[in-house]
């Protein structure tokens, strides 16, 4: 993975194949910027943060996530991160398709295990800590897999399964399931977020007055800032300016085209603004992102010649 590469709201990426459809990805952001921005996607994800600390949040829960802690995401769950302290953060992300666990008969992992896994009756506990032997034990197998994922060693993907079997145990022996089947309360508030930045996403390469969006909820444009500050703890103007830039990016690394004219593309009027908006985003102007990511695939060449 590219570790500059930044996530959109609803990731249109292929987590992984068919044949092994997950995928690890490690990322680092410096102090006071955005780990993860907001975003979901159908699949499940475990998070977990190996240096710093991360202020999380999923739906409408937020949290502090620490070094050796993580995070358990159901598909389909609005999801963002932002570093905390004075400190960076680094973190994997294993991002898998659940049904990569499900065995081809009804039998009883799939009955008991598998199936209320997807449908959330029976899910892991959103924030694991290591104050117990079941979440001590939960961590060190989420470890392996994060290890054999960076390894891929023959055989990775078996190791990496039986991990997750191992996982599901763990929770089974402590009987310590969460039942996330409905969302209560607050999936009303995450709907409307949701059909917010939808609309942020499909429209994004034209100005998007604060109106335009109050008036999909509906609320007044003060009202609406609150609230989708309150869910993203950015404003409707940065969140809408970094998705920009995630699409700007893809556009750089896969295109020799002007930066002024990318620019233009993805929603921006002018190209000093870009440029300023990008440096915040990302710490390096788009012409360093792209050298970056010219040298990297030349080493790739190299390394495979």
């Amino acid at each position: 993975m590219d570790r500059l590469t930044r996530s959109s709201l609803r990731e249109n990426r292929n987590h992984g194949d068919e044949s092994f459809p997950l995928v690890a990805y490690w990322i680092s952001q410096g102090p006071g910027k955005v780990v993860l921005d907001c975003h979901w996607h159908e699949e499940a994800e475990f998070f977990y943060v190996l240096e710093g600390e991360t202020l999380f949040h999923v739906d409408a829960e937020c949290f502090p996530v620490r070094a050796g802690e993580a995070v358990f995401i159901d598909g389909g769950d609005i999801h963002a991160g932002h570093t905390l302290g004075g400190s960076s953060c680094s973190f994997c992300a294993v991002v898998f398709d659940l049904r990569f666990l499900s065995s081809f008969g009804d039998d009883a992992v799939q009955k008991h295990y598998v199936t209320p896994l997807q449908i959330r009756t029976r899910t892991f506990p959103r924030h694991i800590r290591p104050d117990s032997d079941w979440e001590r034990n939960i961590l060190h197998s989420l470890r392996a897999i994060i290890s054999a994922c960076s390894g891929q060693h023959s055989g990775f993907q078996a190791a990496v399964k039986g991990h997750f079997y191992l996982m599901l145990n763990e929770i089974a022996q402590a009987n310590r399931w969460a039942d996330r089947s409905s969302a209560g309360s607050a999936e009303a508030k995450v709907d409307r977020l949701k059909k917010v930045i939808l609309h942020m996403q499909a429209h994004y390469n034209r100005q998007i007055p604060v109106r335009e969006l109050a008036d999909l909820i509906p609320m007044s444009e003060g009202q609406f800032c609150r609230f989708f500050k309150s869910m993203t703890r950015q404003t409707p103007i940065e969140y809408l300016n970094t998705y920009r830039i995630t699409r700007a990016n893809e556009l750089l690394r896969s295109t020799d085209r002007k930066i002024a004219d990318i620019a233009m593309e993805v929603g921006f009027g002018h190209i000093s603004y870009f440029i300023k908006v990008y440096r915040k985003v990302m710490n390096v102007p788009p012409s360093r992102f792209r050298m970056e990511v010219e040298k990297s695939r030349l080493a790739s060449v190299i390394e495979h010649l």
